[in-house]
């Protein structure tokens, strides 16, 4: 063979390798056609998953700004965290941000409405204490127009339990036992087991609504079986309210967590 003859076949290989190198960079797809945004996303979350780093990021990138949801939010979270990037939170409430403006009428329900719902929830938490050396400084009223949101459009048990206790402070919304109580319930019924404690704590105590002291046994009952090793608030409360509590309540709490439980079963 001449070395003449070996110009096609050059531009071939030339051609094939180019090829590969534009696919691995997670943007386009073998054929050298432009990734949509869910392919993006796919291709982000696959080497996410594999511990590809620069391949993530960048696919993730492509999608997010291509206005794709769930790699905004994945975006997010990873620079909340500072998961395979240095952690920033500023750049994570960006991305957040993006979610709340363009999916803030998601349909409820939806597998996608419950990642736009935390993005209202991150961002609530961001404008309750602010970022440091940001623009984004402490806005307790906005941190309360976030969850109260999210606990109402999109049902989010996390966003109520945010929103109950900003009720309980009376921190960006007015002080309000009865309203807090309200959608602790909500939340609490969903298993939010944050939400059951405190709820059960409020209930058993009855300084702050009525006391219904089985009832609140009930709740600390099921929130101590959701918690984590880290969560011993809820431990604690649970303690104090049993070794408070009479056997009738004790007994009635123990009826009402069977009954319950029969129900979920159910």
């Amino acid at each position: 063979m001449r070395i003449s003859d070996l110009g096609p076949i050059l531009v071939i290989g030339i051609g094939l390798a180019c090829s590969q190198a534009l696919s691995l960079d997670g943007t386009r797809a073998p054929s050298d056609r432009p990734l949509s945004p869910v392919e993006a996303f796919r291709t982000g979350a696959a080497a996410y998953r594999t511990g590809e780093k620069d391949k993530a990021i960048h696919s993730l990138q492509y999608a997010a700004d291509n206005g794709h949801a769930l790699a905004q939010w994945k975006l997010g979270r990873m620079y909340a965290s500072g998961d395979m990037v240095p952690r920033d939170d500023l750049q994570a409430f960006e991305y957040f941000s993006r979610i709340a403006k363009s999916h803030a009428d998601e349909t409820p329900g939806t597998p996608q409405a419950r990642f736009v719902a935390n993005a209202f929830v991150a961002l609530g938490r961001y404008y309750l204490v602010g970022i440091p050396n940001t623009p984004v400084v402490p806005d307790p009223e906005r941190a309360r127009e976030m969850f109260s949101y999210a606990a109402s459009y999109f049902a989010d048990p996390v966003a109520q339990y945010a929103l109950a206790r900003l009720y309980l402070q009376g921190k960006g919304a007015p002080l309000d036992p009865r309203l807090a109580a309200r959608w602790l319930l909500l939340a609490a019924g969903k298993g939010q087991y944050e939400a059951q404690a405190v709820l059960g704590d409020m209930l058993f105590k009855g300084d702050q609504i009525p006391r219904q002291a089985a009832l609140g046994l009930m709740w600390l009952a099921l929130a101590r079986d959701a918690a984590t090793t880290e969560d011993t608030w809820i431990a604690s409360l649970y303690d104090t309210a049993i070794a408070k509590a009479t056997d009738e309540e004790r007994n009635k709490a123990l009826r009402l967590l069977e009954d319950k439980l029969k129900r979920r079963r159910e």
